[in-house]
């Protein structure tokens, strides 16, 4: 399979369905928000610390490809897709758990902090904002088509839970968080 197909050069993409698009149809700049915070997942996981954050963050990686999967597909539909282009409302769970066991060992917030601290806890705040954009985004384009509602919600939770691993990867670093 090459990489390049020569069938963009016109400004068009296609979705999984065979549709072409505008390479700017806000369901593009959707998933391309989606695979941007993928890739920045990817930097925070090469410096974040070793252990339970690392791990976490590769299967969250897993986990946008298929938010990206299901966005790319206009007639997307969990009974008839692979298993791995689907989120379940366990992983929001495990999501909420995790941040709750995490925010025992964290000084507690009184107000904002500034998104700082060590290389994989600035790269998981930044993360956290390209996920509030990503959400944003796709909140838009669930206005004018049918959007898997697990997506939006998938969206909303991972920021919250970025937002606490760059606290625990600034405290794991001996970075203590800057308030506002």
């Amino acid at each position: 399979m090459k990489i390049y197909t020569r069938k963009g050069d016109g400004g068009e993409t296609g979705l999984f369905d065979g549709t072409r698009v505008p390479k700017s149809d806000p369901r593009v700049d959707a998933y391309g928000d989606v695979d941007e915070l993928n890739s920045v997942l990817g930097a925070a996981r090469a410096f974040a610390q070793e252990g339970e954050v690392k791990a976490l963050l590769e299967g969250i990686q897993k986990d946008l490809l298929a938010v990206g999967a299901q966005l790319a597909d206009p007639k997307y539909d969990p009974a008839r897709r692979k298993e791995k282009t689907r989120i379940s409302e366990e992983r929001i769970t495990e999501f909420e758990r995790m941040m709750d066991r995490c925010e025992t060992d964290l000084p507690p917030l009184k107000g904002f902090i500034l998104p700082c601290g060590t290389a994989g806890g600035a790269f998981l705040h930044l993360a956290r904002t390209v996920c509030r954009r990503a959400e944003r985004k796709v909140v838009g384009v669930s206005r004018n088509v049918p959007i898997p509602p697990i997506a939006v919600k998938y969206l909303n939770r991972l920021s919250d839970l970025l937002f606490v691993l760059a606290r625990v990867e600034n405290k794991r670093g001996g970075e203590e968080q800057v308030d506002w």
